[in-house]
């Protein structure tokens, strides 16, 4: 994400395929099922990365499948872990935080607005700005990338799952990794509980898969389109569908509501949130993909990506709604959404868009109350 693109000539934005697309099941000659195996490195500013770590914790895996989190800055060299001193330091700190049951980033704050004059790009706060690679010692996620393939030579790209044992990646695709997480695979270590939770049933399956190519085109990789673009025709085309889809999307959940509404009368609140979803009556992974762009859309997008028509909170009170109930109604959604990340990612690590590295406070808050 982020600097994991290029331009074309004509101006416009050009998103990196991914290169690693193995997956993890029981018949996979290599790379079958275990506790402890696996490893996840993310972001928690990027939306991409974001979507694993939510899919991660519904799904019950925290204690199945440990995770490491980049320094939000992204610099020349790309993502960053702390310094190796710190990180042997916390070593066990570290592993004990990211098995936490919960599933949380326990320094995610819900309001990120009050100042961040002070919080330089070289910050070392342990477990705020980034955690530690306890496995390797690795300073940058280039580092994961090399030593699967040394003749390595696209960008270093997250989210990355990686195989402790073969010790490689096997996967740096989010959409690829959330159905690997989303499967039975890992079953027999979580808790009863969360083998109910399919974020892809299969009456669904079609219906979630054609949801998600067009928001992932023109909402997801939209806003990228709109923000990287580098001529005033390409901003304009790409910014107005943006906002023509965000508009497809209010008509999805304005019509929702109002048939839950007829269904368990207005003043049942709970039951009607209980059901409101983007694809059927439940939570699926379509919720999911969504998520990490609109949560990052009025507190960035708006500004930083020039996407000012105007703002979710302003603008689409379905929207609106459906990602307050997601925010505060789910841990996991709730508990992997940092807005200081956020903010200082984008602001800070594009140059070329915010040169004077000058973060906004607003909105404020960055989410309000359900």
């Amino acid at each position: 994400m982020s600097k994991q693109w290029a331009s074309g000539t004509n101006g416009a934005f050009k998103r990196q395929v991914s290169s690693f697309r193995e997956t993890i099941s029981k018949q996979h000659p290599i790379y079958k099922p275990a506790k402890g195996r696996y490893w996840l490195y993310v972001s928690l500013a990027c939306p991409w990365a974001h979507r694993t770590l939510i899919t991660r914790a519904l799904k019950g895996l925290t204690s199945v499948i440990g995770c490491s989190v980049v320094h939000w800055h992204l610099d020349e060299k790309g993502w960053r872990f702390l310094d190796m001193e710190k990180q042997l330091e916390d070593r066990e700190s570290f592993l004990e935080h990211w098995h936490d049951a919960a599933g949380g980033i326990k320094t995610a704050k819900e309001d990120s607005s009050k100042s961040f004059a002070a919080i330089k790009n070289d910050s070392q706060r342990f477990m705020v700005d980034a955690t530690n690679e306890p496995h390797y010692g690795y300073e940058r996620i280039s580092d994961l990338y090399y030593k699967s393939d040394p003749q390595y030579s696209a960008r270093f790209t997250v989210p990355v799952l990686w195989d402790l044992e073969t010790q490689t990646i096997v996967n740096n695709e989010s959409s690829d990794i959330i159905r690997i997480l989303n499967s039975n695979a890992f079953d027999e270590f979580i808790d009863d509980k969360f083998k109910k939770t399919d974020l892809v049933p299969a009456q669904l399956e079609a219906k979630i898969d054609e949801f998600n190519s067009w928001v992932y085109d023109s909402i997801n990789n939209g806003v990228y389109k709109t923000g990287f673009a580098e001529k005033a025709e390409v901003y304009e085309s790409e910014v107005s569908n943006v906002f023509e889809h965000l508009d497809k999307v209010e008509k999805i959940l304005g019509d929702k509501y109002v048939k839950l509404k007829a269904k368990y009368g207005e003043d049942d609140r709970q039951k009607i949130l209980s059901e409101f979803f983007t694809v059927g009556d439940q939570l699926t992974e379509a919720d999911v993909r969504l998520y990490t762009t609109i949560i990052r859309f009025d507190p960035v997008y708006v500004q930083h990506f020039k996407c000012n028509f105007t703002s979710i909170r302003a603008g689409y009170p379905f929207i609106h709604l459906w990602v307050r109930n997601l925010y505060w109604n789910y841990d996991a959604f709730r508990h992997t959404t940092d807005f200081e990340h956020i903010k200082l990612h984008y602001t800070r690590s594009h140059t070329r868009i915010n040169p004077l590295g000058i973060t906004p406070l607003g909105p404020k808050p960055d989410i309000r109350p359900l």
